[in-house]
């Protein structure tokens, strides 16, 4: 299942999701008004007496329970996944950690982000959890939050960590997160009536609210039972395609399986003590509760085990139970022996390594953190451990950010460096511009593929910034861009990814929101990208021409739009992304395809090519995991490198 058709189906997991919300709503209605016949006495009275009252019963239950789910909704989404996790005990792990551990969770959480082209999400650790569980939490990738137990980081090793961090990708890059933030909303309205009969039951004195808080407890419990319905029913089949998509992102299973195992294995299993993480039991990796079958959020675990191993015995999970009883497992001690701790850097390939182009393939690598000639996740993981330690350093740094970022957008050209240091010091001052020079310089040697990771890695330091610090670096950023009148694709790719995703994080909502405009518009918006695509891989015109055509044809058939780049280059996308996030999935599915057919036309992506792909379908929301290396692209004298 590709990530076009993963999108389709949690919008009917929505649906679905309304549809049990009514019934639910009509039961616990139902329910009210029954226990209001009796205790006003209704059975006596005149029909249209009973029909009234029954009405402002049912409208003002109806009410309650909708605009309760409403405020909690928004409250959860205002939140971001930090919230919830924060909620359950959570500790936020610094990007600059020094613990081993926590530095090995940040690393695997770091390499599936570059792996699956999302942002990186803040990552929590649940101190006083000893059971293996996590769980991914947030509105949008921009404000996603991933959060494990103190006994996931200490039983689990890497392969079997990265395999339950991969699985809570899935829940990221799918769109699960937020039918998650949804169905927490719907279920707090439904039992509401039980949390004010809670309330109502403490109030001291001799008077009639206790019962009636005692009343609405028990019609609570109608609420109760299909909240858990829901949760199972919503939930369940999820998990199976979070567990498959995180074999597809680590492109093994043992990792999977054996953290499964060990859930199985260990006492303490994947139950959790907190009473308030049964509020995010369906978000969990493992069943965070004791649960009856009919409400089990997640399938059998054996299940789930001989679904990734098809010849696992359940009676092994005895002999590991009784082995592990006498001496528990430790991940770390676990990684040595089994080789998996830091090895030496890795080398990236040459430069000139060219990459065959085939768009089928990377449509369908879009949500997925695997290409089929290279796992994505090898690929992340050497882009990540390529990164000299000295700028991972300052990247995790909170003072030591705002250089580096501002270093790379900073041009060779003297006169426009010099525009961009007088911006600088005029917003940060002189210390501050003269760091982002030395940092500028430092940087000039980095590999080219290096760049736009790097920036990516520095974004969760920058959101943890207060919101005024971060509106003045995005307005820092766009007056850097401007300093000379010319944008590379390099600054325009790092500058809208980063806006995008500090601004979604702030507001909770794409910048480009409203209804979509019409066809011809759209159709239009498509052929300027494409040929801004092809203007940007092909400096001879013709080439250009021919690659911008064979991307319309499969894009838009029939469409007669004549080739017409527009001068300004890649600036010229900032009026076209409302039309182009507005397609729907197919729509968007047969874009990628025609991009890459642009862009590969000759056969190969750039280094420049692939990070402007690679931002689009960031900003378009279909997230393309890292293809491979590519070669230096040939400078265009009218929009290449300031050199």
């Amino acid at each position: 299942m590709n990530f076009f058709q993963r999108q389709r189906d949690v919008r009917k997991l929505s649906r679905r999701l309304v549809l049990l919300f009514a019934v639910a709503v009509v039961a616990i209605v139902a329910a009210v008004d029954v226990v209001a016949v009796f205790v006003f006495g209704l059975s006596k009275q005149p029909a249209s007496v009973v029909l009234t009252l029954l009405a402002w019963v049912s409208g003002l239950v109806i009410v309650v329970i909708g605009l309760t789910s409403f405020i909690r909704t928004r409250m959860l989404r205002n939140g971001g996944g930090g919230k919830v996790a924060q909620s359950l005990g959570g500790i936020y792990v610094p990007e600059n950690t020094a613990d081993p551990r926590l530095r090995r969770l940040r690393n695997v959480v770091e390499e599936m982000a570059i792996a699956s082209g999302v942002p990186v999400p803040e990552i929590y650790v649940l101190p006083d959890e000893t059971g293996i569980n996590a769980f991914a939490a947030g509105f949008s990738p921009a404000d996603a939050a991933v959060a494990v137990t103190h006994g996931a980081l200490e039983r689990l090793n890497r392969d079997e960590l990265q395999g339950v961090i991969a699985h809570e990708f899935s829940h990221v890059v799918n769109g699960d997160m937020r039918l998650n933030i949804r169905l927490m909303g719907t279920l707090f309205g439904i039992l509401v009536l039980a949390i004010i009969g809670r309330l109502m039951l403490n109030v001291r004195g001799r008077n009639p609210v206790a019962a009636v808080g005692l009343a609405l407890i028990i019609l609570g419990y109608v609420g109760v039972f299909f909240g858990r319905i829901i949760k199972a029913a919503v939930s369940r089949q999820r998990e199976y395609l979070a567990d498959a998509s995180a074999v597809q992102f680590t492109r093994q299973s043992a990792g999977l399986a054996g953290a499964l195992k060990k859930i199985g294995g260990l006492t303490e299993g994947s139950k959790l003590k907190d009473g308030r993480a049964e509020d995010v039991s369906h978000m969990l990796f493992g069943e965070g509760f004791s649960f009856s079958s009919l409400f089990a959020t997640h399938p059998p675990l054996v299940r789930r085990i001989q679904t990734l191993e098809p010849t696992f015995d359940p009676r092994q999970l005895e002999a590991l139970s009784q082995q592990w009883a006498r001496t528990p497992p430790v991940g770390l001690a676990e990684d040595e022996a089994l080789g998996l701790a830091p090895a030496g850097r890795p080398v990236l390939p040459p430069l000139d390594a060219r990459v065959p182009v085939r768009p089928a393939d990377v449509v369908a690598s879009v949500g997925s953190a695997v290409t089929p000639s290279s796992p994505a996740h090898r690929t992340a993981g050497t882009i990540l451990e390529s990164i000299p330690a000295p700028f991972l350093d300052r990247a995790r740094h909170p003072e030591a950010v705002l250089p580096l970022v501002f270093g790379l957008l900073l041009a060779r050209d003297p006169a426009a460096r010099a525009n961009q240091h007088a911006v600088l010091a005029a917003r940060y001052g002189q210390g501050l511009a003269d760091a982002a020079v030395a940092e500028s310089d430092a940087l000039a040697g980095l590999h080219p593929v290096l760049r736009l990771p790097l920036a990516e890695l520095a974004f969760p330091t920058l959101r943890r910034r207060p919101r005024p610090a971060q509106e003045a670096v995005l307005a820092c950023i766009h007056a850097l861009i401007q300093a000379d009148g010319r944008i590379e694709v390099f600054e325009y790719c790092l500058s809208r990814l980063l806006h995008r995703e500090l601004y979604e994080a702030m507001h909770r909502t794409s910048p480009w929101t409203g209804r979509r405009p019409p066809l011809e518009v759209t159709n239009r918006a498509v052929a300027t990208l494409l040929a801004i695509l092809a203007q940007a891989g092909a400096p001879d015109p013709q080439a250009a021409g021919a690659a911008y055509l064979a991307g319309l044809g499969q894009v838009l058939p029939g469409e007669p739009i004549p080739f017409d780049p527009p001068a300004a280059g890649a600036v010229a996308l900032e009026g076209l992304w409302p039309a182009l996030d507005g397609l729907d999935g197919p729509e968007k599915e047969f874009l990628v395809g025609g991009m890459v057919t642009v862009i590969g036309h000759d056969g190969v992506m750039t280094v420049s090519e692939i990070e402007l792909l690679r931002t689009v379908c960031a900003l378009l929301h279909c997230p393309l995991p890292p293809l491979a290396q590519a070669r230096p692209e040939q400078v265009v004298p009218d929009q290449g490198s300031r050199s």
